[in-house]
């Protein structure tokens, strides 16, 4: 069996937490409906499924559930310019809003389960692995593992970070994605 590998991104704001606590509920879900739809029209732009927000994070997966010969370029795309589009973000005290992203690619499932509320959502490992590359990341940064830069590598500029520690997998070496390649 040729399993297909997904390319899924996470994306959180850094400082959310602190910065909802200084914040009206109508301020934040403001700030939170500017930057996630900024975030909706870039999955749209580049045919990327939006699996959901969770608080102040925001995941999506290229190739499902419609396929796509370049889901990963895609996602690496939306990445490079999620970061680009916050580079100048302030948020609602003036504060400079940034994001930290992460990128991995492996098997998943995707689908509705359960009886209520249904919610189109994704599964497995990679979606773990995807999660911890945000949460391990570096404000401002987009932090990869090897799977997506072996799959990117001929047509992105990177930057090797190394092997870093993930909580329930261990040593894993990861890359910052930096820019596409010119294509002279």
């Amino acid at each position: 069996i040729n399993l297909i590998h997904y390319p899924i991104l996470f994306a959180d704001i850094v400082g959310f937490t602190s910065l909802a606590a200084q914040l009206e509920p109508l301020e934040l879900i403001n700030c939170l409906n500017q930057v996630f739809s900024t975030f909706d029209r870039l999955a749209e732009k580049h045919h990327l499924e939006k699996i959901k927000t969770i608080g102040d994070a925001y995941m999506v997966v290229g190739g499902v559930p419609v396929p796509q010969a370049n889901h990963a370029e895609s996602v690496a795309d939306m990445a490079l310019e999620m970061r680009s589009s916050m580079a100048h973000a302030l948020g609602p005290l003036g504060e400079r809003l940034e994001i930290r992203i992460g990128i991995n690619t492996g098997p998943v499932i995707a689908g509705v389960i359960g009886t209520k509320k249904f919610i189109y959502d994704l599964w497995g490992d990679a979606v773990n692995i995807a999660s911890r590359m945000e949460s391990h990341g570096v404000p401002g940064s987009i932090q990869v593992t090897d799977s997506t830069y072996e799959r990117l590598k001929d047509r992105y500029h990177f930057e090797e970070r190394g092997s870093i520690h993930i909580k329930g997998r261990g040593e894993m070496n990861t890359y910052w994605l930096l820019d596409k390649r010119s294509t002279l």
